[in-house]
Order: C-alpha cells, then structure tokens, then sequence
C-alpha cells in the first residue's frame, strides 16, 4: 500500500479555482469540502447559481417567507441529488462542516425554515464534486486549487459573484493580485 501523501485539505477548507482554470464549472469556482479521507473528498461548488423553476411541491423559492434561502449548481455529479446546507445547529440530522455551517437536514425543517421570516440561511445544492484516493492531493500539487479555511461568512453572507475575488483578496499576498485578473484575458 502506498502511502498517502500530507493533504492539508480538511472538512470546513474552500478551494478556490487558480486561473489556470480557464473555463467549464470549476472556472472561478469556490469549493467547499464536506469531507476528505483516505477513500476520498466531496464538496460543493458555492458560487455557481441555479436558475431554473423547482416543482412547487418542494419549493417555491420565490414564495418563502425566508429571503435567505438560495439555489445552487454545486457539483456535476448527480445533479438532481438535492442536498442542504445551512446555518441552523438546531435541525436533525446534520453534519457540521465548520463553524456555523451544517450539512443535511429533513424535508420537514426546509418546509418549517421556508416560511419563517427569521429562518436560518439554506442554500439548496444540487449535485457535489468528488475526487477519487489521492486525487484531490494531486490536483493541488499541480496547483489547480488554493486552499482557505471556510466560514459561515463565506458560504451565507459573500455575493456568489464577488466570493472568487474576496477569498483570494482574504488568502492575501501574491494570491490578492490574482483577484483583480479580468475574465476574460483578452482584456488584460
């Protein structure tokens, strides 16, 4: 058996899309990791919007009560697979990703947070990202990623628009100046 090399990604650690990454999912895509072991990670992309109609019988977004409550592309595997992630340490059967970050939840809790006004923050994630044994350390040693420790801040308060931009202006040093490289490249 080969030994697995040191990973210092972690459950609760952002990946953050370096822009070597030039296009597709992952470009400028914010990774959280929900769980990383020897047998391998998943996570959930938080910056990618999901802008289609859910049927009512689950959700009607536009009809909540709770305005914080978002739809999220996270991941292309199985992207009809719904999972929640929430801010609610009080809702059964969750997992705590960090800080004030929790995974999991029942049909029920969504339903009762929907219509209370001062409900938790819920974003509603379709599909995950995985990597194989090994294959998230390789991915970083070949620097496609830069890691930063993940917090609630990050995942219910930054617009998805800006969070690329304030996790590298947050990692700092040479990582803030890569925050100001324009999309598209033919502009710089």
């Amino acid at each position: 058996m080969e030994p697995t090399p040191f990973s210092s990604v972690k459950k609760g650690t952002l990946l953050i899309a370096t822009p070597e990454i030039t296009s597709g999912l992952f470009f400028r895509s914010v990774i959280l990791v929900c769980e990383s072991t020897s047998a391998g990670s998943f996570g959930l992309i938080l910056n990618k919007p999901f802008d289609f109609d859910l049927p009512e019988e689950l959700i009607d977004v536009s009809d909540c009560e709770n305005k914080k409550i978002h739809l999220r592309i996270t991941g292309a595997a199985q992207p009809n697979q719904l999972m929640l992630l929430h801010n609610s340490h009080q809702a059964d059967q969750t997992l705590e990703i960090c800080q004030g970050v929790f995974l999991g939840g029942t049909f029920e809790f969504l339903q009762e947070a929907s219509q209370n006004k001062e409900g938790p923050s819920i974003l509603l994630c379709f599909g995950y990202v995985g990597w194989g044994p090994n294959q998230l350390e390789e991915d970083l040693m070949s620097g496609a990623w830069i890691t930063l420790d993940a917090n609630s801040k990050h995942v219910f308060e930054t617009p998805i628009e800006k969070l690329w931009e304030v996790c590298l202006k947050q990692k700092g040093g040479k990582f803030a100046s890569l925050a100001s490289i324009p999309e598209d490249l033919s502009l710089n």
